[in-house]
């Protein structure tokens, strides 16, 4: 049993049976969990827009909206990539089992079940599940532009800062809801099947600044990771760098302070030592004729609002 004083992992449980679903929420609720209960496919995606459990307990077979259509539609959300998904079946045939790691889920259980096996098993996808969240919100909040596929091109996730990078440049793209445009998407095929790493393919924007395209790797199973940037128009950097006659790396460095991060945040995103950061920034204070990260954020800041 967890500890009175720490919050309850929330699991939500989907089931057209209200007998069955009844139990699993009896015993979610004796083991400590929070149960959020859903009767259909179609109410389950209603609760996930209210409600962001710790993982998805989900039957395979209900009419209308059935357990595999339902975990796709959760998964094509990028806001969703990181949620475990455990299917309940009575089938066991093994291509049904495929069907539903093919729509996203991460495990399946079979009726009647095991309460023990399914605790088990959701203590595992929990801490598992949580651990991807944990790193993807490290991702976005250092401002990496980074974007995942599987090896048809299509998107799996993205941080915010790739996502809102397409959408600038692809007016068909919505950020919140990433479909890449087909020429990207076949773009990430041809860079997987080359397994050239780390080296920067352009595709000409329609709307916006062009977007490079660099293959980092394989990041999971079925899942390419990608580093995006813009590679035309006035970046914030290039702004700074051509008004205040910076290095492009000082340019890089003013552009993370103004953005309040610390010596060693920006030593992380850029990929250099905090040492080497703050020799960059004591060339900086030097060449504004500053003393200090305040006064530094201060130029930074007015220089960007009178360019935009």
């Amino acid at each position: 049993m967890p500890n009175s004083t720490q919050p309850r992992d929330i699991v939500m449980l989907v089931d057209d049976s209200h007998d069955e679903l009844g139990f699993l929420v009896d015993a979610m609720e004796q083991a400590g969990l929070t149960a959020l209960a859903a009767t259909s496919g179609e109410a389950a995606l209603g609760l996930l827009d209210r409600v962001m459990p710790n993982l998805v307990v989900l039957d395979a077979m209900m009419p209308g909206l059935d357990g595999f259509e339902t975990c796709r539609r959760i998964k094509s959300e990028t806001r969703f990539a990181h949620l475990p998904i455990i299917f309940m079946t009575g089938l066991k045939a093994s291509e049904d089992v495929l069907r539903g790691l093919e729509a996203g889920g991460v495990d399946y259980v079979t009726k009647p079940v095991s309460i023990a096996e399914l605790l088990a098993r959701l203590r595992v996808h929990i801490a598992n599940g949580r651990v991807a969240f944990g790193a993807r919100v490290a991702l976005d909040t250092t401002g990496r532009f980074l974007l995942a596929t599987d090896a048809k091109g299509q998107a799996r996730w993205s941080t915010p800062q790739a996502g809102s990078l397409l959408a600038a440049a692809f007016d068909e793209v919505n950020a919140a809801d990433l479909k890449l445009p087909d020429e990207l998407a076949a773009m990430t095929q041809r860079l997987i099947l080359a397994g050239e790493l780390d080296k920067p393919q352009p595709i000409a924007s329609r709307v916006g600044s062009d977007v490079s395209v660099a293959f980092l790797g394989k990041s999971g199973p079925d899942e390419y990771l990608f580093r995006l940037t813009a590679t035309s128009g006035s970046s914030e950097e290039e702004i700074l760098r051509d008004d205040l006659g910076l290095t492009a790396r000082e340019a890089e460095v003013l552009i993370w302070i103004a953005r309040g991060k610390s010596n060693r945040e920006i030593s992380e995103i850029l990929l250099i030592s905090p040492r080497t950061v703050n020799k960059h920034l004591e060339r900086i204070f030097s060449k504004l004729g500053i003393e200090n990260r305040a006064s530094a954020t201060s130029v930074a800041m007015r220089i960007l609002a009178a360019r935009s």
